[in-house]
């Protein structure tokens, strides 16, 4: 049955399995140069929907697993292609890693007081033996030598697991409470978390279960909005599985879907947090696969720079056009850990950078990648929120991506 003002274009679906066959959850299969992505489900399967008619070129990445693309993929009007991915694992080093990785996040609460203290004898021991800091680089980020290492071991522990405490909705009388509000950003990181949980045969905390992110996460392909409305309204009632005398109401919007072929250029600063606490594989590494994710829908018109941050702020990339990706490849993949988090220097030095490349009528924007940790420099959230709002004056804005396990809000 078809749904009027359904969206415009291909749709393209398929299955994702590892090497033996086996369905593989997680995977996020991109349409190169579009900006458009879906990630399988449990049973592997994944839909792209409102594709534009072309060919195409599709990116298939998953952690722990070599990143597969296939080109030439045909996309025609209202038609649908099945595109299958078949992803090999990654190397037994990277899988020690993860193994390595999980087996912190399971002891981290018992290992963060005493990394605490650890913390602290090595910096009294550091003063007395007169330990010096490594020099200064260029730019921080890339590969370095190993500096001198104090005597004695510092196991120092980021991002304990804690979870804001959610209190249960109480009811509230509509003739009372008639407003409600709408945001254009929703969060979904719940449901990715507790999936976490849940495959490390591990029961999720009771406060990582946010309900409103599990039903975000999904694409409900709600039909385009018609004339001059801002938005689409999709509503649903069923029965309440837990209470028969209530009722669930799914409430969807959908706004105007854009037309990639005529964004504006695109004026991009990444700012990446390179510091000691982004050195695991669910960090550093992740966000480098991330990014280049980004890189590969880039146009000869947009254009990234690349800032890092660690001890001190640096640039790694200056303006680069969007056509030059190997470049912004390469740049990518120099990053190395190491260091404090100068992360108020990073965001001063990023959004300089910005403001000199301003793309005029574009996307201008700062994209801060971080596990959370700012340790030096301006580190309070009302710095950090003054300053921000100062530069948004200047039509340059910040989306924040995190990364790694804990600080969650």
């Amino acid at each position: 049955m078809a749904t009027a003002g359904a969206a415009a274009g291909g749709r393209i679906s398929g299955n994702v399995a590892d090497s033996k066959g086996n369905p593989l959850s997680g995977a996020t299969v991109a349409v190169d140069g579009q900006g458009k992505s879906g990630v399988s489900a449990g049973n592997g399967s994944y839909s792209i929907s409102g594709v534009p008619a072309g060919t195409y070129t599709l990116t298939c990445s998953a952690p722990g697993h070599v990143t597969l693309s296939k080109s030439n993929i045909k996309v025609v009007e209202g038609g649908a292609t099945t595109v299958d991915f078949k992803l090999s694992a990654e190397g037994k080093k990277d899988l020690l890693l993860e193994d390595q990785a999980r087996t912190r996040d399971q002891d981290r609460e018992k290992k963060a007081s005493e990394a605490t203290k650890m913390k602290k004898e090595v910096s009294m021991r550091s003063v007395a033996a007169g330990a010096m800091a490594p020099p200064a680089e260029p730019a921080p980020g890339y590969m370095r030598p190993p500096a001198t290492i104090v005597v004695g071991e510092a196991l120092i522990e980021h991002n304990t697991e804690e979870y804001d405490r959610i209190y249960e909705n109480t009811f509230l009388a509509a003739l009372d409470n008639p407003l409600s509000t709408f945001s254009i950003d929703v969060d979904t990181a719940s449901y990715a978390n507790a999936r976490r949980f849940i495959n490390m045969s591990q029961m999720p905390p009771k406060d990582a279960v946010r309900i409103e992110e599990f039903i975000n996460y999904f694409d409900y392909d709600y039909p385009n909005p018609t004339g001059s409305t801002p938005f689409s309204i999709v509503t649903e009632i069923s029965d309440c599985p837990w209470n028969e005398a209530h009722r669930l109401v799914h409430v969807g919007l959908q706004g105007k879907r854009m037309d990639v072929s005529k964004l504006p250029p695109t004026n991009l600063v990444f700012l990446l947090d390179v510091s000691g606490s982004m050195n695991s594989p669910n960090k550093l590494p992740l966000l480098k696969a991330a990014f280049k994710l980004l890189v590969q829908n880039l146009r000869k018109e947009d254009r990234v720079a690349i800032v890092v941050y660690a001890g001190a702020a640096g640039m790694v990339l200056p303006s680069t056009s969007g056509a030059d990706k190997d470049t912004i490849l390469a740049a990518l993949d120099s990053l190395q850990a190491g260091g404090s988090t100068a992360g108020g220097a990073g965001i001063q030095l990023a959004y300089k950078v910005a403001k000199e490349n301003f793309a005029k009528g574009g996307n201008n924007r700062v994209i801060l990648a971080t596990d959370g940790d700012f340790n030096v420099g301006a580190s309070s959230d009302g710095e950090l929120v003054r300053m921000i709002e100062e530069r948004r004056n200047d039509g340059i804005f910040l989306t924040i991506l995190g990364f790694g396990m804990g600080n969650y809000p």
